[in-house]
C-alpha cells in the first residue's frame, strides 16, 4: 500500500471529483488539521494534534481522515520566499513520503507560503486572546491552507470543462 505524493496539480488526476480533503499544517510541536466539505467549497478547522512520534501522529491524522470519510490529503509545503525549499520543506516531503506508505489516499502538496502570517493576522483581527491564539492558529493555518487548495481546484476544474 502507498500513495503517491505529488503537487497539487498533478495530484487532481487521483481524486475523485467529489469527497471530503484533510489539510495538514505541519508544525514542528503541532499538526493543525482541517476538513473540507465533500464539495469541496469550504475549509473547516478541526483540531489541533500535538506531535509525539510519527507513528503516533499518522495513526491521528489517519483516523481523522477516516472519521470524515475523506478521499486525499493536502499538505502544506513551506516553500522559502524565493522558491527554494529548506529544512522545513524537506520535513514536510519526508512526512509526506511516509504517511503514503500507510494510506492509499493521494497526498497532494500545495505551497503554503504565507499561511500561518495571514492566519495570525486575521485572528488578531477579530481580537483573540493570544493564549487562545496558540491553541486554534495550527488547525486555522490548515483551513487556510486546504481553502487556498480547494480554490486552486475548482480553477482547474472550470478551466477543464
Amino acid at each position: 500500500m502507498s500513495s503517491p505524493v505529488l503537487p497539487l496539480v498533478e495530484a487532481v488526476a487521483y481524486l475523485p471529483p467529489r469527497g471530503a480533503l484533510i489539510g495538514l499544517d505541519l508544525g514542528t510541536k503541532t499538526i493543525g488539521v482541517a476538513v473540507s466539505d465533500p464539495d469541496r467549497r469550504l475549509a473547516t478547522p478541526v483540531e489541533t494534534v500535538a506531535r509525539k512520534a510519527f507513528t503516533a501522529d499518522a495513526q491521528r491524522v489517519l483516523a481523522l481522515a477516516a472519521e470524515r470519510k475523506a478521499v486525499g490529503f493536502v499538505l502544506g509545503l513551506p516553500i522559502n520566499m524565493d522558491g527554494s525549499e529548506g529544512p522545513r520543506a524537506q520535513s514536510t516531503r519526508a512526512f509526506a513520503r511516509n504517511l503514503a506508505r500507510l494510506t492509499e489516499l493521494p497526498i497532494a502538496l500545495w505551497d503554503e507560503r504565507l499561511s500561518t502570517v495571514a492566519v495570525e493576522r486575521d485572528l488578531i483581527a477579530t481580537d483573540m486572546r493570544r493564549a487562545r491564539r496558540k491553541e486554534v492558529i495550527d488547525q486555522h493555518a490548515a483551513a487556510y491552507i486546504l481553502q487556498g487548495a480547494l480554490d486552486r481546484l475548482a480553477t482547474l476544474a472550470h478551466g477543464s470543462s
